[in-house]
């Protein structure tokens, strides 16, 4: 049990707007994700509860019937469990996301939905 600086863990390049840098316990898994202006992470679910905070910029959540939700700095966002969602980076952003139980996906790299740089929606 020893800290370790953001700045030493691995910088994972996830697609040309998205960064990653995560660390995972027993039991979960926490990331500092970096969003240029524009990034957007398609609609997908998962089984962990997601808690998402935001240090700078701005997401927009994009949640079933049309729900749009923004967080700002300061301001924390927890997505259920199963609920499905997309998010889009207003600005760049940089954002703190705990989940629980551990992001599997992610450790193993089978996170294809984040790799795809895949452009918002037009009704977005």
């Amino acid at each position: 049990m020893e800290p370790i600086a953001w700045e030493e863990m691995e910088l994972e390049r996830l697609n040309e707007k998205i960064t990653r840098q995560m660390t995972s316990g027993g039991s979960s898994t926490v990331a500092r994700v970096l969003l240029a202006r524009g990034a957007y992470v398609p609609r997908h679910s998962h089984v962990n509860e997601q808690v998402t905070m935001i240090l700078a910029g701005c997401l927009k959540f994009l949640f079933d019937g049309g729900r749009e939700v923004f967080v700002r700095p300061g301001q924390v966002l927890v997505i259920p469990s199963g609920v499905p969602h997309a998010a889009e980076a207003v600005e760049d952003t940089i954002d703190i996301d705990f989940f629980t139980p551990r992001r599997e996906d992610w450790i193993r790299k089978e996170d294809a939905y984040l790799r795809t740089g895949e452009p918002a929606p037009k009704n977005s």
